[in-house]
């Protein structure tokens, strides 16, 4: 089944949609209930979207005026080159919508965006058992070869 899709940037208008595709991104990656994040978190992850001195951004898919995805996405400075790297920070699409191309979609927006700021990579992260995520994934970027390391302080 196709679908029409519309990649666009994030409104105000859109937050009643965008909050179920933000708190469903959450649930998959463990924060819901008594580990969801802090209210505060996402009202200032939602405020830094309209904040032009943030280098923070949001695009959605749309169909038919229903919000079916969302990707976050920032730019930040590297070492190792001269102009800022786009990191694709959360990508998620509504359970009903997937495998209709809505990710696809939405990788490509952030693509299209980060070759128009003139940034020369984009990149993410996925977490290892994100198995039905990395076939498109790997259809769409190469796998660097590192691993990520923390230390939540």
């Amino acid at each position: 089944m196709s679908i029409n899709l519309i990649i666009r940037p994030v409104t105000l208008q859109d937050y009643d949609q965008w909050l179920p595709l933000w708190e469903g991104y959450n649930k998959f990656y463990g924060r819901s209930g008594d580990t969801a994040l802090p209210p505060e978190i996402t009202a200032m992850t939602w405020s830094r979207f309209f904040d032009a001195y943030e280098p923070v951004h949001a695009w959605v898919a749309e169909s038919d005026g229903k919000l079916l995805g969302l990707t976050h996405y920032l730019y930040h400075r590297s070492t190792i080159m001269i102009a800022p790297i786009c990191y694709l920070q959360d990508l998620f699409t509504d359970e009903a919508a997937r495998g209709k191309g809505v990710a696809r979609a939405l990788i490509n927006g952030v693509y299209e965006q980060a070759k128009i700021a003139g940034s020369p990579r984009v990149y993410w992260q996925t977490h290892e058992t994100n198995h039905t995520a990395m076939l498109l994934y790997d259809k769409m970027a190469d796998k660097s070869g590192f691993l990520v390391y923390r230390k939540m302080l």
